[in-house]
């Protein structure tokens, strides 16, 4: 039963990196403001590694995987108004919220308390149909998770935005990045590398925090101002009181000093955690926070307007991705899950050659 019932991918039956089934699989009965989407690139994110290793925790096996999703709105219900047919679009890492509470109406839609979907791994109600991703033929999502793609911005390097880039982003413009403040991100990984990118893109004095030196020649090629060794001794004294937001993009806590890190903050500085390692984490004392009042959040995602906002402003800087492209494919699946466990990428894979693979 090929689309527009059911959608082809490749789908892992249990916690592996490496073993990739193509198949099929049902998507959820079409809606009033769905759009379907025929997949032509997909961005590989650390969060599907996460979830197909079991790092976090049990899933709704059988599971394709990929929420940084860029293709073609070949579809769309009869009271879509935000996506016309034809339209080059993304999709990100959620799918669904209620639309209606405080949080969907205030543009913080991310944090919606009453029901939020995931573009893989949830289950659609009434249905006990199980969300699918972009490692795949096609997908289906209400209107308001699909956005249009500014012609500028190349299918490849736009992909890896989708997730990665908002992730940072809205902390970011949230947070006062801009003319005037000093900003760090930590750890110039596929987060990372996106963080210094915009940070500089919106006009802070922005640093790059790394544990060594080896990743100091990219971090100014990406626009970096300057740069911090953590394994360096006295690392955070020259920047004692100094910062006013750091983004965490780190995806491991080990060995992390984070007294040391916050020293570093202003007073009321924020520092804000958008990466999700599988370990436990820092434990956090008053005794860390109160010489200069630090505040310590999170953040989910963003919303569609910051959405929006992030690749237009890509497109007018002339941003772009730091992407290696990868052969769709049970064997490129696996090679490039391998590589990302082991952190052998600069800084982001994107899948590519939709169209061999699916007829």
């Amino acid at each position: 039963m090929p689309y527009p019932d059911e959608a082809e991918g490749f789908q892992v039956d249990g916690p592996s990196i490496t073993e990739f089934h193509k198949r099929f699989f049902k998507l959820k009965p079409f809606g009033d403001y769905d759009v379907d989407v025929k997949i032509e690139a997909c961005g590989i994110c650390g969060s599907d590694v996460h979830t197909i290793s079991g790092g976090w925790g049990e899933q709704k096996f059988p599971l394709c995987v990929g929420h940084e999703i860029v293709g073609r709105a070949i579809r769309v219900g009869p009271k879509v108004t935000l996506i016309k047919e034809g339209q080059r679009v993304g999709v990100g890492a959620q799918s669904y919220s209620c639309g209606e509470c405080k949080q969907c109406k205030n543009d913080n839609e991310t944090y919606c308390p009453v029901q939020i979907m995931d573009t893989y791994g949830a289950e659609w109600p009434e249905t006990g149909i199980v969300s699918q991703g972009g490692y795949s033929s096609h997908v289906r999502t209400h209107e308001h998770w699909v956005f249009p793609i500014p012609e500028a911005l190349p299918t490849a390097q736009v992909a890896p935005m989708l997730c990665a880039g908002l992730t940072v982003y809205s902390p970011l413009v949230r947070n006062g990045a801009g003319p005037g403040k000093k900003v760090g991100i930590v750890g110039l990984g596929g987060i990372g590398h996106f963080g210094v990118m915009f940070a500089k893109a919106l006009g802070a004095e922005t640093w790059a925090i790394s544990r060594s030196r080896a990743k100091e020649a990219d971090a100014r090629k990406l626009g970096a101002d300057g740069y911090i060794a953590t394994a360096e001794e006295g690392w955070d004294a020259p920047h004692r009181c100094s910062f006013d937001l750091i983004i965490n993009c780190a995806n491991s806590s080990e060995g992390f000093d984070l007294a040391r890190y916050l020293s570093m903050m202003d007073v009321h500085g924020r520092w804000i955690s958008v990466g999700l390692p599988e370990e436990e984490g820092q434990v956090i004392k008053a005794q860390n926070l109160i010489s200069n009042g630090v505040l310590i959040g999170a953040s989910h995602l963003g919303s569609r307007k910051e959405m929006l906002q992030m690749l237009q402003l890509a497109a007018d800087k002339g941003l772009k991705s730091w992407v290696e492209e990868i052969q769709l494919g049970e064997e490129g699946l696996t090679q490039a899950m391998e590589r990302m466990k082991k952190g052998d990428v600069r800084y982001r894979f994107t899948l590519t050659g939709y169209d061999k693979v699916f007829a």
